[in-house]
């Protein structure tokens, strides 16, 4: 009888929502960890809208005439104009004055209804079209401010699966609050995901081979009220409020788990449109609307069976695709 593969696994909190991290190698866990956690307080120290000694808050009074950037912040800002730019601007990292508006402007689990009624903040212009990155040299006018939660977590997902590889050599899958990238080579018969956004919603058991990475958006998580009204994070770049909830979550396969994440929240946004754009694109898709019925498409495999994902995406290619969107 063949060896059953040990596989270990870490689990933590982290930026108000859960992270896990799955070895195939037990003994490398602990260093493993170390990786893991040496990228994200990277990521976090360059992104952060709610950590004051963040490089996106401490250099954004030189953003309007230029601010020369650490190679992590040049790097996900690159991804995230270049999310912007395949999105036509449905996955916009200017949005953070329009998301302060609706009153996310706190840690999620710190935002408390105010009474005030919002106020949205839109522009004419796509921002992130006016957003100059050339090498590490950042502008960004002074009436918009960067937000990076649509791409930055996804991209941290990445970079953590491939630093671990490159280190450590062993198998790792990575998820960060539902964003999940493997690097690697997976355990035998790949690597098991169990797809549900909340306990409410129809689950999908799925298969993911070493490298395939999986995304899911939601208009279920990270929400609040104000003046009374229902708020969730993933704006409308066209009208700076919350996307028309089509949708309750949207799981995407593809080669990296930023691009997984750029198709997801932008089918969020594109509502009804988001089925025939993501039938188009022929990536692995999995759409649950308002009254919890399942879209899938894409060979995303029937939910009442357990089957193996397949998408013709390597994550190299997948981030030239995304590149050349951009350039």
């Amino acid at each position: 009888m063949a060896a059953v593969a040990t596989l270990a696994t870490d689990d933590w909190s982290l930026w108000s929502t859960s992270a896990r991290l799955v070895v195939t190698d037990p003994a490398l866990l602990p260093e493993a960890r170390r990786i893991a956690d040496a990228v994200l307080e990277r990521v976090e120290l360059a992104s952060s809208r709610f950590r004051p000694d963040s490089e996106i808050l401490t250099k954004a009074p030189l953003f309007p005439v230029g601010a020369l950037v650490s190679d992590t912040l040049a790097e996900l800002m690159r991804l995230a104009l270049a999310s912007a730019a395949e999105t036509d601007g449905d996955v916009d990292p200017t949005l953070a004055n329009a998301l302060g508006a609706i009153g996310y402007d706190h840690d999620i689990r710190l935002i408390l209804d105010d009474g005030v009624p919002v106020r949205a903040i839109a522009s004419p212009r796509p921002g992130w079209a006016s957003v100059r990155l050339v090498g590490n040299r950042l502008t960004v006018p002074a009436h918009l401010g960067i937000d990076l939660g649509a791409t930055a977590k996804a991209a941290a997902a990445d970079q953590v699966a491939a630093r671990i590889v490159a280190e450590l050599g062993c198998g790792v899958l990575v998820s960060l609050g539902g964003d999940i990238a493997t690097a690697g080579p997976a355990p035998a018969g790949g690597w098991q995901v169990l797809v549900q956004d909340a306990p409410i919603d129809p689950s999908a058991h799925v298969t993911l081979a070493e490298g395939l990475a999986l995304a899911t958006s939601s208009t279920q998580k990270r929400r609040w009220t104000k003046a009374g009204r229902p708020q969730h994070h993933i704006l409308d770049p066209a009208s700076g409020l919350p996307a028309e909830p089509v949708w309750r979550s949207v799981t995407v396969a593809a080669g990296t788990c930023h691009r997984a994440n750029t198709l997801s929240t932008a089918a969020i946004v594109r509502g009804h449109k988001a089925v025939a754009w993501l039938r188009e694109l022929g990536v692995p898709a999995r759409l649950v609307d308002a009254e919890g019925v399942v879209v899938s498409l894409g060979g995303w495999p029937d939910d009442n069976r357990s089957e193996a994902l397949e998408t013709s995406e390597t994550p190299a290619a997948a981030d030239a695709e995304a590149e050349r969107s951009f350039l």
